[in-house]
């Protein structure tokens, strides 16, 4: 029994402690500066008795819209949870520092939680947060785990967005540059993660692998082989835009069971390391059978943790356009009947686009892109589709049909 009270004082953060933490983090974030605006700060809206839930892969930019948040509502609260000396941190430690918080900042301000996931049961501290009508705004690189807590404590009581690394025109906005051809090649390359374009060090990309495949996914979740769950993040990083299945990943990793490589999926698309998307098909059972295409997370994260991404501009630009509608579209698909279409988009059960990625527009893939496209515009009897190019314009009509092709950088601003 002696020895159990030892160990829970040694354990034990100290009020004293905690508010050492919550100054020197709050003086860090100032140091941070505000940093680009970001697109998503128009889908904000900051209300009480909700919980606002961003959500995004680690070092997307989380922390310093967070601060740019902070900055425009002049009074709030903020502790970020992945901090190392907060390793003890437990739920009986919200009350303090809700104290603390109060104690420096005033009585009534916004909640600011950086990674909130990181603490066990911290969807009932927000809840008792929401019943007291307090605006709160949290943050979290893994959409199950965040999900999990907020099907349970928070049904009804959360609105929810998602962050990514930077778009086109954010990546504009850093560099400095105008829209061009010139400029849009850059960011192929480059991505949009807000430090790498910064610095340009591709080490911060490579840790950045090591941190999601290590601390979100192997650790969290006892995987002990990790050299195989590496391999299988660079093999699907590397390979966007391709067909896959669970159990061909089995055979090419040697894996034990399809089962672990489900679970293996899953992980790395709940980081937000890469995106999956299934076959159309009117069965959803027979959406789970057929081969996904995989996504990655950004360009210039998949060509500085690989060596094969950047053989295939057509896939890089692909990798593009699907980031692209993936901030604003949660239901994409690919068509593949006798012919391919790249992407479909579903909304309300009803499919509204069809758009299809070519690199080069010329006669020799011309006819192959323009059957694609047009299959899925009869099939879903929409009067309109869209090829993207690296750098072509041109407009097709068919049977009624109006297809018009443009270059994707000019697609990214509109």
């Amino acid at each position: 029994k002696i020895y159990i009270i030892t160990k829970l004082v040694i354990n034990m953060i100290t009020k004293e402690t905690l508010r050492e933490i919550i100054i020197v983090q709050r003086a860090a974030l100032t140091i941070l500066g505000q940093g680009t605006p970001r697109e998503k700060e128009k889908e904000i809206k900051i209300e009480d008795s909700f919980a606002l839930v961003i959500t995004g892969i680690r070092r997307c930019g989380k922390s310093t819209f967070l601060n740019q948040l902070l900055v425009k509502q002049k009074k709030g609260y903020y502790l970020n949870l992945e901090d190392p000396r907060l390793d003890n941190f437990d739920l009986s430690d919200f009350n303090k520092v809700e104290i603390i918080m109060k104690e420096l900042y005033g009585e009534r301000g916004i909640y600011f939680f950086d990674e909130i996931q990181n603490i066990n049961k911290w969807e009932k501290f927000i809840r008792y947060l929401i019943d007291k009508k307090e605006k709160i705004v949290i943050t979290g690189s893994n959409a199950s785990l965040l999900s999990k807590e907020l099907g349970t404590k928070l049904t009804g009581r959360h609105l929810q967005i998602e962050m990514f690394p930077f778009s086109f025109n954010e990546f504009l906005n850093i560099k400095k540059k105008s829209p061009s051809i010139k400029s849009f090649e850059e960011y192929l390359f480059k991505g949009g993660f807000p430090e790498f374009i910064k610095k340009e060090n591709p080490s911060i990309l490579h840790e950045l692998l090591l941190d999601v495949v290590m601390k979100d996914i192997a650790v969290r979740f006892g995987i002990k082989n990790t050299v195989i769950l590496n391999r299988i993040s660079i093999f699907l990083i590397s390979n966007v835009g391709k067909e896959f299945s669970y159990n061909s990943i089995k055979k090419a990793f040697n894996v034990k069971s399809v089962q672990s490589v489900i679970d293996y999926v899953s992980y790395l698309e709940n980081a937000y390391l890469i995106f999956t998307i299934p076959r159309f098909s009117y069965s959803y059972k027979q959406q789970q059978v057929n081969p996904k295409k995989v996504y990655s997370i950004d360009n210039g994260f998949s060509y500085n943790n690989s060596a094969s991404f950047s053989k295939d501009k057509g896939k890089m630009l692909e990798n593009i356009v699907f980031l692209d509608l993936r901030r604003k579209f949660k239901d994409i698909l690919y068509f593949q009947e006798k012919n391919e279409c790249d992407f479909i988009i579903k909304e309300k059960e009803t499919i509204t686009r069809a758009i299809q990625v070519c690199f080069d527009f010329n006669e020799e893939t011309q006819n192959r892109e323009i059957d694609g496209i047009f299959a899925a515009l009869k099939k879903f009897s929409l009067k309109e589709g869209l090829i993207l190019t690296y750098n072509q314009e041109d407009e097709v009509f068919i049977e009624g049909k109006r297809i018009i092709v443009m270059p994707v950088w000019k697609w990214l601003i509109r």
